[in-house]
C-alpha cells in the first residue's frame, strides 16, 4: 500500500514540474496533458484506497516515509497516516481537483499563462494531498504552509492587476496571522508531549489534561495548558477556513480566475482547517472553553457573512459568502463536538460549491467576461446546461430534502441542538436564521441570472463590479459591445466537470449519510467523549423514521425546511414579482445597508489600524532610529567629531619656521625640566 498512496502524492507533483519547467517546450497540450493524468491517477488511486477502507476494512495504516531531521531526540519525519477520514479527503481533494482541471481548459484556453496556472494547481493538489495524508505535525504544518504558498500565487495569478496583488498580499498576510498561532499550538504540543506524532500526542493527552496544567498568559490568570493549545490551533484553522475575524481574504481572492475559486475556496484549501479540527479530536475533546470558543466564532461566521451575501452584485462574489457561511456551519459542527457532521458537510459542500463556482464562472463565459448578477437575465434560454446544473447546486446548497446538503447541514443543526456547552443557544439562533438566508441569497442569485427579464445592454457601472479578464488579463470590455453578441452555452470542457459534479451534490448523501453520520465510519479515528455525543439523538431518529428516505420525508415537519423554503420564495417575490421593492429597503434600511457594504468595517479597521499603523509606525522608527540615532549621531556624528578634532589640531601646523622652533626649545625645557625632578 505504502506504493500506493507515494503514487497518489508524487503523481500531481510530478505533472506540477513538467508543465512548469518544461512548459515551453511540451507546450499547452503538453501542459495539461501531464497535469490532468497525474491528477487522474491521483484519483483514481485515492478512490480504491476509499474502497479499501470504506468497504473491505483495511487496516489503518501509520508509516515514516523517511526521516527528514534528527535534532536530540526528536526525529523529525515525513510520515503518512491513512484511515477512514484521510481516505474520504483524499477522493473529495483529487476528484474535485480533476473536475476543476479539465474545465480550466476551456475557461483558461486564451490565457498567455496557461502552463504556469496548470503547474500551480497541481501544486495546489500535492500540498493538499501531503496536509489530509501527514501523520506527524511537521508535514501538516509543511502541507500548511504550501497550500497557503500556492493559493498566494493563484490568486495574484493576473499579476499585471493590481486589485489581484493587493487580493494575494491579502490572502498570504491574515494566513500568516492565523498561522502563527498555529505554529504557537505545535509549539505547545511538541513542549508538553515531546513529541510531533499523532498518535504518540493522543495517546499521552488524557492524563496529562487529567493533572490539570495551568500556564500565566497574563500574570494573576491562570490557563489550562490543554485550552491554550487548541485555541491557538484553532486560530490556524481560523485563518486557513476564513473564520471571523480572519475572514477578510477570503472575499477578495475572487480576482483570481474562477477555477481557482472551485479549487481553493470551495472544496480543498479553506476546509483544511476543518479537517485539521477534526483531525485533533482527542486533543479539542479535553477542552470545553476552546469547544466554545470554536463554536461561537463558527456561528458568527455563519450567520453574519451570510448576510453579506444578500447585497453582493458580483455572481463569483455572492458564491464566495456562501462558502464563508458554509464554512461557519462546519465549524459549529465541530464545536459542538459533532466532528463527523462537520467533516460530512465538508465533503458534500465540496461538491455543490464547486460546482456553484465552475456554474459562475460558465456564467462568466457565456456573458463575455461579465460578472454584475444585474447586468444578467433569462440565461436558461441560452445555456441550458448551466441552468440545469445551477439549479441542483443551489437546492443542495439550501438543503433541500433529498439533495447532498439536506442531510449534512440538518445533521448540524440536530447536534447543536441537542448541545449543552457555552454557546450553543446562541450558535442555534444562528444556524436557523442562516438557513433562511442561505437560501434567499441563493435564489436571488439564481432568479436575477436565469430567470426574470434580459438586462445584457443594460449598463451598471458600479464600484463593485469587476470583469474577469481570462484573456489577456487587462482588457475590460464594454457593455455596448455586446448588445449584439447574445449569450451562448460553455464548450464541452466546461460543461462536462458541471454535470459530472451536478451527480454527487444530488445523491453522494443517499450512500453516506448512514455510514458516516449513524455508523462506525469514523470509528476510531474521530474521537468523542461520552458527555458530548450530541449525535445520539439523530441516530436514533435516523432509525426511527427508516433511513435515508424516510429522514427526508420527515424533513417537512422541520423548522429548516420551512425556513429554507420561506427564504426562496421570499426571493421570488422580491426580485421576480416585486424587483422595486429591495431597492426601497435598502433607502429605508440604509445606515444597516452601508455597513453591509463596508462588511462591518473589518477592511477598513484592518487598513485603518494594521496597515496604516504599521507604516505609522515605520515612518516614525525612520524618522527618531534612522535619521536621528543612525545617521545624526552614529554615522554623521562621528565625521563631525573627527572634523572638529582636525580643525583644532590644523591649527598646530602653521608652515613659519619660528613657530616650529619656539615649539622645540619648549618642548626641551619640558624635557629638561622633567628629567630633573625625575632622578
Amino acid at each position: 500500500m505504502e506504493n500506493i498512496y507515494l503514487a497518489v502524492v508524487l503523481a500531481p507533483l510530478i505533472g506540477s514540474i513538467l508543465a512548469g519547467l518544461f512548459g515551453k517546450q511540451i507546450g499547452r497540450a503538453g501542459a495539461h496533458t501531464v497535469t490532468i493524468a497525474g491528477v487522474a491517477i491521483a484519483a483514481a488511486l485515492s478512490v480504491y484506497v476509499f474502497y479499501q477502507h470504506a468497504f473491505n476494512a483495511a487496516p489503518v495504516y501509520n508509516a515514516t516515509v523517511y526521516e527528514w531531521a534528527l535534532v536530540g531526540d526528536l526525529s523529525m519525519n515525513v510520515g503518512f497516516l491513512v484511515d477512514n477520514l484521510t481516505a474520504m479527503m483524499m477522493v473529495v481533494v483529487t476528484s474535485v481537483s480533476l473536475m476543476v482541471h479539465v474545465y480550466t481548459i476551456g475557461y483558461m484556453h486564451e490565457d498567455p499563462g496557461y502552463q504556469r496556472f496548470f503547474s500551480y494547481i497541481s501544486l495546489f493538489t500535492f500540498s493538499m494531498l501531503m496536509l489530509v495524508m501527514a501523520n506527524n505535525f511537521l508535514q501538516l504544518f509543511f502541507g500548511w504552509e504550501a497550500v497557503g504558498l500556492v493559493s498566494y500565487l493563484l490568486i495574484g495569478f493576473w499579476f499585471k492587476r493590481p486589485t489581484a496583488i493587493y487580493a494575494n498580499m491579502k490572502a498570504f498576510l491574515v494566513n500568516r496571522v492565523g498561522d502563527f498561532g498555529f505554529l504557537l499550538g505545535i509549539a505547545g504540543v511538541l513542549m508538553y508531549f515531546g513529541s510531533l506524532d499523532y498518535y504518540t500526542v493522543f495517546g499521552k493527552a488524557p492524563a496529562f489534561a487529567a493533572g490539570n496544567p495551568t500556564m500565566e498568559l497574563f500574570a494573576g490568570h491562570p490557563w489550562a495548558v490543554m485550552t491554550v493549545i487548541c485555541i491557538c490551533l484553532f486560530i490556524g484553522a481560523m485563518g486557513k477556513s476564513a473564520q471571523v475575524p480572519l475572514h477578510v481574504w477570503l472575499p477578495d481572492s475572487m480576482e483570481g480566475p474562477t477555477p481557482i475559486s472551485a479549487l481553493i475556496h470551495a472544496a480543498t484549501m479553506v476546509t483544511a482547517g476543518v479537517f485539521m479540527v477534526a483531525r485533533m479530536s482527542p486533543l479539542f475533546e479535553l477542552s470545553e472553553t476552546a469547544l466554545s470558543f470554536v463554536l461561537v466564532i463558527g456561528a458568527t461566521t455563519a450567520l453574519f457573512m451570510g448576510f453579506l451575501g444578500l447585497i453582493q452584485n458580483d455572481i463569483k462574489r455572492v458564491v464566495a459568502y456562501s462558502t464563508l457561511s458554509q464554512l461557519g456551519y462546519m465549524v459549529v459542527a465541530l464545536g459542538v463536538s459533532a466532528y463527523a457532521a462537520g467533516v460530512f458537510h465538508l465533503m458534500t459542500h465540496a461538491f455543490f460549491k464547486a460546482l456553484l463556482f465552475l456554474g459562475a464562472g460558465s456564467v462568466i463565459i457565456g456573458m463575455h467576461h461579465e460578472q454584475d448578477i444585474r447586468a444578467m437575465g433569462n440565461l436558461k434560454k441560452y445555456m441550458p446546461i448551466t441552468w440545469i446544473t445551477s439549479l441542483l447546486g443551489s437546492l443542495a446548497l439550501i438543503g433541500t430534502p433529498g439533495f447532498a446538503g439536506f442531510y449534512s447541514k440538518d445533521a448540524i443543526i440536530e447536534a447543536v441542538h441537542a448541545s449543552t456547552i457555552a454557546g450553543s443557544g446562541y450558535a442555534y439562533f444562528c444556524v436557523l436564521v442562516g438557513v433562511f438566508i442561505t437560501a434567499l441569497y441563493s435564489f436571488r442569485m439564481y432568479f436575477l441570472v436565469f430567470h426574470t427579464k434580459e438586462r445584457f445592454g443594460e449598463s451598471h457601472h458600479h464600484s463593485a463590479t469587476h470583469h474577469d479578464d481570462a484573456h489577456h488579463g487587462s482588457h475590460t470590455h464594454g457593455h455596448a459591445h455586446h448588445e449584439a453578441q447574445k449569450p451562448h452555452e460553455s464548450p464541452w470542457v466546461v460543461w462536462l466537470p458541471l454535470v459530472a459534479l451536478a451527480i454527487p451534490s444530488v445523491c453522494v448523501a443517499w450512500f453516506f449519510t448512514e455510514p458516516m453520520l449513524i455508523g462506525d465510519f469514523f470509528k476510531g479515528v474521530i474521537y468523542v467523549a461520552d458527555n458530548h455525543n450530541t449525535l445520539e439523538h439523530l441516530r436514533e431518529e435516523w432509525h426511527h423514521v427508516g433511513g435515508a428516505a424516510g429522514f427526508a420525508l420527515h424533513a417537512v415537519q422541520t423548522l429548516p425546511f420551512w425556513l429554507a423554503l420561506g427564504g426562496v420564495v421570499a426571493a421570488y417575490v422580491l426580485f421576480v414579482m416585486m424587483p422595486a421593492v429591495p431597492k426601497k429597503i435598502a433607502e429605508v434600511f440604509s445606515p444597516i445597508y452601508k455597513l453591509m457594504h463596508n462588511k462591518y468595517g473589518f477592511d477598513d479597521f484592518n487598513q485603518a489600524v494594521f496597515a496604516n499603523g504599521s507604516v505609522a509606525v515605520g515612518k516614525k522608527l525612520w524618522h527618531w532610529g534612522d535619521m536621528t540615532v543612525i545617521d545624526g549621531m552614529m554615522v554623521n556624528g562621528t565625521a563631525r567629531t573627527v572634523g572638529r578634532v582636525a580643525a583644532q589640531v590644523r591649527k598646530l601646523q602653521s608652515g613659519y619656521l619660528y613657530h616650529y622652533a619656539f615649539a622645540m626649545i619648549i618642548g626641551l625645557l619640558v624635557f629638561f625640566t622633567w628629567l630633573y625632578f625625575a632622578r
